[in-house]
């Protein structure tokens, strides 16, 4: 097995001092890759559903885009690859899931995969493609913030007790980025009037917290949204006829109008000296 031929990585490069990261709105699941699986609608069920859509304004404030099309089902590039959870102690997922979110079986019994041969194929290159932009940045200015997007349904119990807030913070407890980066994001969450938590359950996947390093000049922070805020869910259990429900522009405009506050605010920490 290869990794499939493509673009399945993209790389968008401009010169502002923000790289925006989307490691989970991919819903492609190559050829090889689907042995075993349950069902292909059951494997994409947990994508960060539109949030690319949602996010789309960032090429005309000059942000570097890194996207991937593949699915999380066949590799998670936002779990450490060496098998370590991120939350321990918490139900989660692996770097190469078996199960959805909810506890659902993905795979048929035996049938998991090798994820170490997948990280090779999927995992390096795209940590080597943030680790190059964040590179070729910092020689143009002193901060680079990197913005890691996210998003997931609103209630899933086997993760978290009642409904999560619409906007959730990830700063790796404080370690990915100075301070005042996080409190401008903040500032701008809360604008919006909407419920925000900061490093409460989600505190910033395997992304945040390796490239996040604020001595450096790179300051991470993860943005995990619940999808109430900029979809039509109706929170609880779904079934592949009503998810993901359609994407609504002017339904995600106002969580889009407070997101673009969010990007200038880090925007203009990263212009601060």
């Amino acid at each position: 097995m290869s990794a499939p031929a493509g673009s399945w990585l993209t790389v968008e490069r401009r010169d502002a001092p923000l790289v925006v990261s989307f490691p989970h709105t991919g819903t492609v699941i190559p050829e090889g890759f689907r042995d075993g699986l349950v069902s292909l609608t059951l494997a994409r069920k947990d994508t960060d559903w539109w949030i690319d859509r949602l996010y789309g304004f960032v090429r005309g404030m000059g942000a570097t885009i890194v996207h991937t099309n593949i699915s999380r089902t066949v590799i998670d590039v936002n779990r450490d690859p060496g098998g370590a959870s991120l939350y321990p102690g918490q139900a989660t997922t692996e770097l190469c899931p078996t199960t959805t979110f909810d506890g659902e079986p993905l795979y048929e019994p035996g049938a998991a995969p090798d994820a170490k041969a997948r990280a090779g194929f999927f995992f390096d290159p795209y940590h080597g493609a943030l680790s190059s932009e964040l590179l070729r940045l910092r020689e143009l200015h002193p901060r680079v913030v990197l913005y890691d997007c996210h998003s997931i349904r609103s209630v899933i119990p086997r993760l978290f007790g009642g409904m999560l807030p619409h906007f959730n913070i990830g700063t790796n407890s404080g370690a990915s980025c100075d301070h005042s980066l996080t409190a401008a994001v903040e500032a701008a969450c809360d604008a919006s009037g909407l419920s925000r938590v900061t490093d409460a359950r989600f505190k910033g996947g395997y992304i945040t917290r390796t490239h996040g390093d604020p001595a450096i000049g790179v300051h991470a922070i993860q943005m995990e949204l619940a999808c109430r805020g900029y979809m039509r869910e109706r929170p609880g259990p779904v079934s592949p006829t009503s998810w993901p429900t359609p994407w609504d522009e002017a339904y995600a405009r106002p969580m889009t109008d407070t997101l673009k506050r969010v990007m200038e605010a880090c925007l203009r920490f990263a212009g601060q000296r």
